[in-house]
């Protein structure tokens, strides 16, 4: 069962409760205009973790978006790591007011997660894809196919969040992690996929179809 679900992500509870803290005492030391701006603040927070339900599509062989955002380009490439030669790449930007919740495109076994550390460069930028902080998610669906998401951190995102791990299986739509304050996610595809989006489209995680294997 999910254990992530719920209207708010518990990974914003602590800049909730602390910008909660310090509207009250900022009100009761009389500083009123300031704690209305931490105040404004504190709502923003709670719009920015928002959690909402998605109804996930279940007709078989199709991938769903794993973010809530913008198509920003749909492209062939080579890869020389999780996964070796020429896929298709679906990146998606997401800006500040986007929900950032990400879900698993397609059931599977996760087969590895690889972290690396890197810049902070914009997330809507060509380079950042490779020069940006991110995991990648390897996951292999029960027929023997390989799928990557890759979560990249942006300019203002310095953390991300990848709630399961190596040998878990997933299922489509699950919530697997966040990216906090504006990212890119990336699915990686095998080539004979159809691919369903094209850039500039915006997408809805858990509901929008990018794509059959």
């Amino acid at each position: 069962m999910e254990q992530h679900n719920g209207y708010i992500v518990r990974e914003g509870a602590p800049f909730i409760v602390g910008l909660g803290i310090l509207t009250v005492a900022l009100s009761w030391m009389g500083f009123k205009g300031v704690a209305v701006v931490a105040f404004a603040a504190m709502l923003f927070v709670v719009f920015f973790f928002r959690n909402p339900e998605r109804t996930i599509p279940g007709e078989k062989g199709l991938l769903v978006s794993p973010a809530d955002g913008r198509i920003m380009k749909v492209e062939e490439v080579q890869l020389d790591g999780l996964l070796k030669g020429r896929f298709w790449k679906v990146s998606i930007f997401m800006n500040v007011f986007n929900v950032h919740v990400n879900r698993a495109p397609y059931a599977g076994r996760v087969e590895k997660i690889e972290y690396h550390s890197g810049k902070f460069l914009s997330a809507n930028l060509d380079k950042a894809s490779a020069d940006n902080e991110k995991n990648g998610v390897l996951i292999r669906t029960e027929e023997g196919k390989a799928f990557l998401t890759v979560q990249i951190a942006g300019l203002i995102a310095r953390r991300i969040v990848c709630w399961i791990g190596e040998g878990m299986e997933v299922v489509r739509g699950q919530r697997f992690g966040l990216i906090c304050f504006g990212s890119r996610l990336e699915v990686v595809l095998p080539l004979e996929s159809k691919i369903l989006v094209q850039a500039g489209q915006k997408v809805r995680a858990g509901e929008t179809p990018i794509g059959y294997l």
